[in-house]
């Protein structure tokens, strides 16, 4: 009688998950499948969560601290355990392992969050379960989870098309500092492109958009800091047009709301000036968070899974 070889226990792994800003974001049409066909750019920053993937007899389960982050299937790390467990054809449903998500990164604000913690739980998972997977297989479960999760498992800057699922790296933006303003509203995604369409059906085209472009030693041609879906959302937020204008203001080099918002990002050289306009913005109403860009090398190494200690963890989380 044959018996499904048992998969080995899991051990604790953790993971940081990155999040993202978009330099460009250029919605060229509607694709037959229903999708917006893009080209955007991307660029990881070091502002991140952490995912921590402990070995637990029973049922696959999420935790969580933070008030609004699903804990159940509609969470796209419990998909991403669900899509891994099928890719390596495992039966039944995922089991044994407890995925514990630390959130930094804003809700609903362009950033990312879901895709990196979704990608970062690949990573995690494969390593706990200690299972080689070639990079192309975990590519192909991340493209089946959202457009941009296949972008976290390269990370630096990138060229996406499609969906945004086909990743092309670019040379790296050189080190810059960035600034976040986050309003008191998120944006989902279906609503802005939902409002995008709505504008265009009217037969609104996307207007006259000024081209910012970041000097230095970097092919600045492939991201002028344009967003098409920027003047739909400050339609209905006109905070957006508020923020832009503060960052420039306090001194930011360019700035443009990212993604699908509702997160505007302002870039510095130095940091010194983005400490300034930290220290001028933070009166101002709005969340902000400085932070850095991160070429792909140094995503590489941040993100790298690594031994959690239990104890020290637990330790943690009750403090």
């Amino acid at each position: 009688m044959s018996r499904t070889k048992a998969a080995p226990l899991p051990r604790p792994v953790t993971v940081r998950a990155h999040a993202k800003i978009n330099l460009d974001l250029r919605v060229l049409g509607t694709r037959p499948d229903g999708f917006h066909e893009l080209r955007t750019v991307f660029q990881a920053l070091a502002l991140h969560d952490t995912i921590e993937c402990v070995p637990r007899a029973g049922p696959f389960g999420i935790e969580c601290e933070t008030a609004g982050v699903p804990l159940d299937r509609s969470n796209l790390v419990w998909r991403a355990a669900e899509g891994l467990w099928r890719a390596l054809r495992r039966d039944g449903p995922v089991r044994d392992v407890l995925v514990r998500l630390r959130k930094r990164i804003p809700l609903q604000g362009g950033l990312g969050g879901g895709s990196a913690d979704a990608a970062a739980t690949l990573v995690g998972l494969a390593h706990a379960w200690r299972v080689p997977l070639r990079p192309n297989q975990c590519v192909d479960v991340a493209a089946k989870l959202g457009a941009d999760v296949p972008f976290f498992l390269s990370g630096g800057t990138a060229l996406g098309l499609g969906k945004g699922d086909e990743i092309y790296p670019l040379a790296d933006l050189p080190r810059h500092w960035v600034v976040l303003l986050i309003p008191g509203f998120g944006v989902a995604s279906i609503d802005a492109y939902a409002w995008y369409d709505s504008e265009r059906d009217l037969g609104h085209g996307p207007g006259v958009r000024e081209a910012q472009y970041v000097p230095g030693p970097w092919p600045s041609r492939a991201a002028q800091m344009i967003n098409d879906l920027e003047a739909p959302i400050a339609r209905h937020h006109p905070e957006i047009e508020q923020m832009k204008t503060a960052l420039r203001r306090a001194g930011a080099l360019a700035a443009a709301m990212s993604g699908s918002g509702s997160t505007v990002f302002g870039l510095f050289q130095k940091r010194k000036d983005a400490v300034l306009a930290v220290e001028r913005l933070s009166g101002a109403g709005w969340r902000v968070i400085l932070t850095e860009s991160l070429g792909r090398g140094e995503y590489w190494r941040r993100s790298r899974p690594g031994m959690l200690n239990l104890a020290r963890s637990h330790k943690s989380r009750l403090h």
